[in-house]
């Protein structure tokens, strides 16, 4: 079902608004607005525009994180015009990464590096967790060198020096060594984004993942927001664990990294 909140929030900023309202007046007719794109269709830019603004080093024309915070960037529209003006913008050996719903075509300008498909899932309601509980910990400024270690080792996706700056992330650490993690990045207009998780590979099949993002969804969903993430699409028990949670696939993202060719 589309998400209307969600799909009015862009309206402001989408060339079909002011088309549908030329229609009304004219017609009297009222547009489908299941064509209009959703704000988790462009997390990226949806997050940097809007509540994570405070942490955009672009322009009006380019979302961009600080490469010690996150690789990604976003564009409202990655057309020709767009993709110019983030080659002028990058630095030679800046990648980049993109979260995107459609596919798009690079120009001879960029080099891909990489690209995977990946399940965006949303929760709204999360199910009672009934696994094994465990002591969790905040995790701040003390643990990014466990927290480095531990992502470089599980690859749960972008992680940096500066990623902590997203806030909200807990683990679990058994005899002074961080086993399991997990915390917030995005955040959108009634969406925060569930991310990092990850578990120490001696340590899997504890429970331990479902735990902290049951954790961190509750904390999501009782602050009146919706809790969304990306999974890869073949990874099966994960994206069962995450439906045993409460969690719907929503949307197909694609993942590309990208480099310019200078």
């Amino acid at each position: 079902m589309i998400d209307l909140k969600a799909s009015f929030f862009l309206l402001w900023k989408n060339e079909a608004f002011y088309f549908s309202l030329l229609v009304i007046v004219i017609f009297g007719i009222l547009p489908n607005y299941n064509s209009l794109p959703h704000i988790l269709d462009n997390p990226i830019w949806n997050s940097l525009t809007t509540v994570d603004a405070k942490m955009n080093i672009g322009n009006d024309s380019i979302a961009i994180f600080s490469p010690e915070v996150s690789p990604f960037v976003g564009l409202m529209k990655w057309d020709i015009p767009s993709q110019n003006k983030l080659f002028d913008f990058l630095p030679a050996d800046r990648t980049v990464s993109t979260l995107i719903s459609e596919p798009f075509t690079l120009t001879e300008k960029w080099e891909l590096i990489f690209s995977l498909g990946l399940f965006q899932m949303v929760c709204t309601k999360p199910q009672p967790y009934e696994g094994p509980i465990a002591s969790l910990q905040p995790l701040g400024a003390s643990q990014i060198d466990a927290m480095l270690e531990l992502t470089a080792l599980t690859k749960p996706g972008p992680f940096t020096q500066r990623t902590i700056e997203f806030g909200n992330y807990v683990g679990i650490i058994e005899n002074n060594q961080l086993i399991s993690m997990a915390g917030e990045r995005l955040h959108l207009s009634g969406y925060t984004e569930v991310s990092a998780v990850c578990t120490h590979p001696l340590h899997v099949g504890n429970g331990y993942a479902a735990y902290l993002v049951n954790h961190l969804t509750n904390q999501i969903i009782g602050s009146g927001k919706s809790a969304f993430l990306h999974v890869r699409q073949d990874n099966l028990r994960a994206i069962n664990l995450y439906k045993g949670l409460g969690f719907e696939i929503r949307s197909d993202i694609y993942f590309a990294v990208i480099k310019p060719k200078k």
